[in-house]
Parts: structure tokens; C-alpha cells; sequence
């Protein structure tokens, strides 16, 4: 199976902080999302994967590039690193993968995580994840008939036909039969709103025969905006709190108490200060006489006679004596 993650968006409703890093590569606990996505898809499909292709933008650089392979590497697959020059849909950045669309393919989008325990039955055409949601109108969402297969894919209804939201993680059993459908709509210039829509597709493989069904996940969490990302931490901290190392050794704890669950990172001083709960302080992080939850701290950040809580710091940052909730880019200064 080849394993397939667009990740090539601008991030534009993260900034400041993804003007200086990829949404997809924020950390959360300690490992940045698109990580932690593709180790929960290894983990949790049951299928040995050849390939794992992740869709960047151009400016991503060769040092990200490098550790996107790395991290295939580390789970028994080759890498491979493929540019969408602009961004036009979700369909044509699946597209800019052509080489990986063969035999069994996984897409994921990497602005969002999910919990899920599932076994992909590939003997069937493809499958699509959803999620019941409040507010359909939001969202595409998939129609279905009595044995659960997907009778309509419906973006953003105005009247309800169904709560279960596409969340962006898709099965297709013919990844060669994907390939030809995505190059059809850009070849006949199939467009909404000026972009190619996978679901343009799907709709049209439905139309031809394909049987699509649908599968759910446990919960689906999103890293669009800062307060979904913080609230994203907040539940990957709980979820693999007793999975993985959250403490590092090299960090340094003095006359601090830190309220479980956190993340700890690599050389970290933390000094007469209250951590906690649902704090992730990446690599380099100092706090000093401060009092901070809910919140994650990018590497090599300075906070000192602060308190805040529902905040994301970017790397590089120094602040001091301004509690509140916050939002600051890397490289920033505030006092």
C-alpha cells in the first residue's frame, strides 16, 4: 500500500505562525502533526506500506524534506517528495503524487489527526472516513444506502441529508483508476470555486460503477486555526500519555511542579513555575517563575513572570510579564 499526504496548504488561518513553518509540521506533544499522522495510519491499518508520498509547497526546503523522509524511513517505507506549485484543490495536489497512484492507496490531509482502530477491507473499491458532526452545513457529507454504501457525496448541504462529514482520509483499491479519473477533471477543466475537487471525482466514479463505502473514526481532530490546534494537543496528551515518553531526561525541573498530562521536551529548564495540565514545551523551552496550562511552547522559547492558559508560542519567542491568551509567531518578542 502507498500512503499518500497533501500538505501544500498556506495555512492562512494559523498565522503568524505558519509564515515562518509548515501547519503541518507544528508539533503536537512533541511530534509535528503530519508525524504523528502518518505514524497513527501505519500503526492503526493492519497494511504493510511501500510508500509514503508527501505533497509539499516549494519553499518547504530540503531540511523538511529531509525529515519527511526520515520519518518514512522509520516506519519501513520509502519516501518520497513531490511539489504543488500552486494551489489549486484538493484533487490536483492528490494529482501532483501521479507517480505513487498505484495498486492500494491511503490519502490523508495533514491538518488534521484522528483516533481510530480500523482494519481497511481492501477488497473493496475505496472507502471514506467520516465523522458525525452538528453542523453539516459546513462540510461535505456522504449519503447512504441501507448496507452503508455511499449513495451521494453532498458539499455543504443548505437542507439535511446527513451528518457524517468527510474528514480528508480516503481507501482506493485501483490508486491507477484515481490517477485517470484526477487527470480527467484537470484535462476537462472540472472546476468549484476555480479548484479540482477530489469529491468531483469520486462523484463521477460513483456514476461509473465504483462502489464507495463509509467507515467512521472515534474522533476526529482538527488543526485548523489555534484554538483547534491547542484543543488537539490537549487530547493527544491524553491519548498517548502512557504510550509514549512525555519527560525527557536532559530536561531540568527546579522547585517546579508539573500537573500531568504534559510533554517535556529535550533541554528544558523549567524554575519556580507551574506547568500544566495539557502543556507541551518543545526542545529548548526555559520558564521561570510562571504559571501556564493548556498550551504548547515551540523550541527554544523563553517565558519568564508569565501566566497564561489556550496558547500557542511559536519557536524562538521571548515573553515576559503580559498574562493573558496568546498567539505569537516564531522569533517574536514581547514584554
Amino acid at each position: 500500500m502507498n500512503i499518500i499526504i497533501p500538505m501544500a496548504g498556506m495555512g492562512k488561518r494559523m498565522r503568524p505562525h505558519t509564515l515562518t513553518t509548515p501547519k503541518p509540521l507544528i508539533p503536537i506533544a512533541g511530534k509535528p502533526i503530519v508525524q504523528r499522522l502518518v505514524e497513527d495510519i501505519v500503526a492503526t491499518c493492519n497494511e504493510k506500506v511501500d510508500e509514503i508520498a508527501f505533497i509539499i509547497g516549494p519553499g518547504f526546503g530540503k531540511e523538511v524534506e529531509a525529515h519527511l523522509c526520515k520519518v518514512a524511513e522509520a516506519l519501513g517505507a520509502k519516501g518520497r517528495i513531490c511539489y504543488q506549485e500552486q494551489a489549486l484543490g484538493t484533487a490536483h495536489a492528490i494529482l501532483c503524487a501521479a507517480d505513487s497512484l498505484k495498486g492500494n492507496v491511503f490519502i490523508a490531509f495533514a491538518d488534521t489527526l484522528f483516533k481510530a482502530t480500523f482494519s481497511i477491507d481492501t477488497s473493496k473499491d475505496a472507502i471514506v472516513w467520516t465523522q458525525r458532526v452538528d453542523d453539516p452545513s459546513a462540510f461535505g457529507v456522504v449519503k447512504l444506502t441501507a448496507n452503508n454504501e455511499i449513495a451521494a457525496f453532498v458539499e455543504k448541504p443548505k437542507e439535511f441529508v446527513s451528518d457524517l462529514a468527510i474528514i480528508g482520509v480516503y481507501y482506493f483499491r485501483d490508486g491507477e483508476g484515481l490517477r485517470k479519473e484526477l487527470q480527467r477533471l484537470v484535462d476537462e477543466d472540472i472546476k468549484l470555486k476555480g479548484e479540482y475537487q477530489i469529491t468531483d471525482a469520486m462523484e463521477h466514479m460513483l456514476n461509473t460503477g465504483v462502489k464507495f463505502y463509509m467507515d467512521q473514526v472515534d474522533e476526529w481532530l482538527d488543526c485548523g486555526n489555534k484554538d483547534a490546534t491547542v484543543y488537539t494537543n490537549q487530547r493527544i496528551l491524553d491519548i498517548k500519555k502512557d504510550k509514549e515518553q512525555m519527560l525527557a531526561t536532559t530536561a531540568k525541573i527546579d522547585n517546579s511542579v508539573i500537573i500531568a498530562p504534559c510533554f517535556i521536551g529535550e533541554n528544558v529548564v523549567v524554575i519556580n513555575s507551574v506547568i500544566g495540565p495539557y502543556v507541551s514545551l518543545e526542545d529548548g523551552v526555559q520558564v521561570a517563575d510562571s504559571r501556564i496550562s493548556n498550551s504548547i511552547i515551540q523550541a527554544q522559547t523563553v517565558v519568564k513572570n508569565a501566566g497564561f492558559e489556550n496558547s500557542l508560542l511559536g519557536k524562538n519567542v521571548i515573553y515576559t510579564e503580559k498574562p493573558g491568551e496568546l498567539s505569537l509567531g516564531d522569533f517574536s518578542t514581547q514584554s
